[in-house]
């Protein structure tokens, strides 16, 4: 598309709502714990050695990611830990384009839930490699529901979604550099020491619009279940008591 990609009067928007919820500090230090993140998935995910990641270090991984943490077992009972150590190896380690490994990735999962799988997929990218790779969750972007972070501060006229999974990637990679740009330029995404700024943000952003949908349609008694914004932005990223 021609034009711009960001809602910038929007994204800072937002920026200034959850900055009532939640301190620049407290914003540096999540971006931190990503940091510590990437190191635990470099390590446990390296496709250096050639080989798939050993089951110890599937389930650490698993337990890292916001969608998978609480389903281990099932992951390891309807996939296996070893198919799912070798399509995650196949999916760092591969000669395919990206597009074509992403999509593969993705319908060699197909017993799961697809959210679920595409969220996988592109937190093992992330952060292995976050130089390279960027993330797709459910959060932000849900191509069912056509909701998310990604869509609340970008323009309408930018569609996200590629038609498939691998194209879909892409186009939310697009989306998320022109946020981090953006970001940069304006302020909003200057978090941090590191390259996770754009990820602390969109947290943010899809956390605000959780507490503003909430406040509208549950009860008061309801809206005290929801965390505060800087344990829920750590829930979102999967790093809330991580080596729990």
């Amino acid at each position: 598309m021609t034009g711009a990609v960001v809602d910038t009067a929007a994204a800072q928007e937002f920026m200034r709502e959850a900055l009532a919820k939640i301190t620049l500090d407290e914003l540096d230090r999540i971006a931190d714990e990503l940091e510590a993140k990437h190191a635990r998935f470099r390590a446990l995910l390296d496709p250096a050695p050639g080989r798939p990641p050993a089951p110890d270090a599937l389930r650490a991984v698993l337990r890292s990611v916001f969608a998978t943490r609480r389903r281990v077992g099932e992951l390891f009972a309807q996939v296996g830990a070893e198919p799912l150590g070798v399509r995650i190896h196949e999916l760092l380690a591969g000669r395919a384009p990206l597009r074509e490994r992403f999509q593969a990735f993705v319908d060699g999962l197909d017993p799961l839930p697809q959210h679920l799988r595409f969220d996988l997929a592109s937190e093992c990218l992330h952060y292995t490699d976050p130089a390279r790779y960027w993330l797709w969750t459910r959060w932000v972007w849900d191509p069912a529901t056509r909701t998310g972070a990604l869509p609340l501060v970008t323009m309408e006229e930018f569609d996200l979604d590629g038609g498939s999974a691998g194209a879909t990637y892409l186009r939310v990679g697009e989306a998320t550099a022109f946020v981090h740009e953006t970001g940069q330029a304006a302020g909003f995404t200057a978090i941090g020491r590191g390259g996770f700024g754009a990820d602390v943000y969109l947290a943010c952003v899809y956390g605000v619009y959780v507490f503003t949908t909430i406040r509208m349609r549950m009860t008061q008694e309801f809206n005290r279940v929801i965390p505060p914004l800087p344990e829920l932005c750590r829930r979102l990223l999967g790093v809330h008591r991580m080596d729990s």
